[in-house]
């Protein structure tokens, strides 16, 4: 079957154009148009049109003038902050967080649903996210007019023009049609896509990929998996899938895995692979909280601040499996930055991140390697609220001059 997504419209080339130009004033507020167009590539004409179109959105602001070496002063602009308001949905396989943003990408609420096991029946998950939206626009006290859309991140393989979760190994979802699950429930635009592109935004546009043409943003959480940025840009591949390094063979006929395959990269190094690495070192250590993937991490964590002999070695072991997979992105891709991303890489922190940098240097081609910097995620907040806010941001631009219509959807609530 021949790729569809390959041809771009006038009109898509203008809304990553606006995407693009708003995304630098963001980064940069306040700058000049002169200054827009030197980082976007963009003529001084288009960058002006489009500056326009954002201040007749009220999505930016004229703040004033600079002065320009002895030349006409130049009009500086800003982001509007209070110009909007964004959701950003982190659904994750142990907890459901939701964040709401203004404009400027400013944190305005937070709430947290923590998901038991066995609660992960679609209608389940629709519940807790439906329940935390609610809670964030309360707490904020947004006029329901102000939110410009929500974006979800559900870990799996997502359809973003249908709003389908095609394929969640860890919750064994098929074809769950998400989006419209969730818009009887929120009366807002929803964009949906997945936790490696929403880490890997996060970071392009706030954290350690800023300013980088190539990097590699490795998400560590229940599921594993690399968001990429190749040529400044994030790259989904040609059926938005790109990034699936956790379903890549690590161990030839190794540990059994969701996805059905053997041996994946994810079963050494994502939380339940870890707690199987610390049951196959010490099966009675009191490290480990059988049911509580968030409770044996953090104790982990805690062990190897103590120098407990256990966690050290079990951090070591991952370390190992984790750099090795590593190893391969820096070979194949041959990035500026690897970023450690997501709640376990957080969690693990300073000692992770050094037992791999370590054992990386033993796997890794030396040439690309020397070209390669391995960090942890600056970003403060949750990356993956922040990056799934971006994709309504950027559905919220793609919508200017229509209304954007779905037979399956309601159209925004207006205060």
């Amino acid at each position: 079957m021949e790729a569809q997504p390959v041809k771009r419209t006038s009109r898509d080339i203008r809304t990553a154009n606006r995407y693009e130009v708003l995304r630098q004033i963001i980064a940069s507020s306040p700058t000049s148009r002169q200054e827009l167009a030197a980082a976007t590539g963009l003529s001084l004409a288009t960058v002006a049109t489009l500056v326009g179109e954002l201040l007749d959105l009220r999505m930016i602001t004229e703040v004033g003038f600079e002065d320009s070496a002895g030349g006409r002063p130049r009009g500086l602009v800003a982001v509007n902050a209070s110009g909007g308001a964004l959701i950003g949905v982190d659904i994750a396989e142990t907890y459901v967080h939701v964040e709401l943003f203004d404009l400027a990408l400013n944190v305005l609420a937070r709430a947290e649903e923590d998901m038991r096991p066995g609660e992960s029946r679609p209608e389940q998950v629709v519940g807790h996210v439906a329940a935390a939206a609610g809670s964030v626009v309360a707490q904020a006290g947004v006029e329901t007019a102000r939110v410009l859309g929500v974006g979800v991140s559900v870990p799996g393989q997502v359809d973003r023009d249908t709003g389908i979760c095609e394929y969640a190994p860890n919750w064994d979802w098929h074809d769950v049609p998400l989006l419209d699950l969730l818009s009887e429930h929120i009366a807002y635009p929803l964009y949906l896509d997945n936790p490696l592109r929403a880490c890997a935004v996060a970071e392009l546009w706030f954290g350690a990929a800023r300013g980088h043409a190539d990097a590699v943003v490795v998400n560590l959480g229940t599921g594993v998996g690399a968001g990429l940025v190749l040529g400044g840009g994030l790259h989904r591949g040609v059926s938005n899938s790109a990034g699936e390094w956790g379903h890549t063979t690590l161990v030839l006929d190794g540990r059994l895995c969701h996805c059905g395959d053997h041996g994946c990269v994810e079963t050494y190094v994502g939380a339940p692979g870890i707690m199987q690495n610390l049951r196959e070192l010490s099966p009675d250590s009191a490290l480990l909280h059988p049911e509580d993937q968030t409770a044996t991490i953090d104790a982990l964590a805690r062990g190897v601040a103590a120098h407990d002999p256990v966690a050290v070695k079990v951090v070591r072991d991952t370390a190992r499996y984790l750099a090795a997979g590593i190893a391969d992105l820096v070979n194949l891709l041959n990035p500026e930055v690897v970023v450690l991303s997501s709640w376990v890489a957080v969690r693990l922190g300073e000692p992770l991140l050094r037992e791999v940098r370590e054992a990386v240097s033993r796997h890794a081609l030396r040439r690309p390697l020397d070209s390669t910097e391995i960090v942890l995620s600056p970003v403060p907040s949750d990356p993956v609220c922040l990056g799934a806010a971006t994709f309504a941001l950027e559905g919220a631009l793609q919508a200017v001059g229509q209304r954007r219509r779905h037979p399956s959807r309601p159209d925004p609530a207006v205060g």
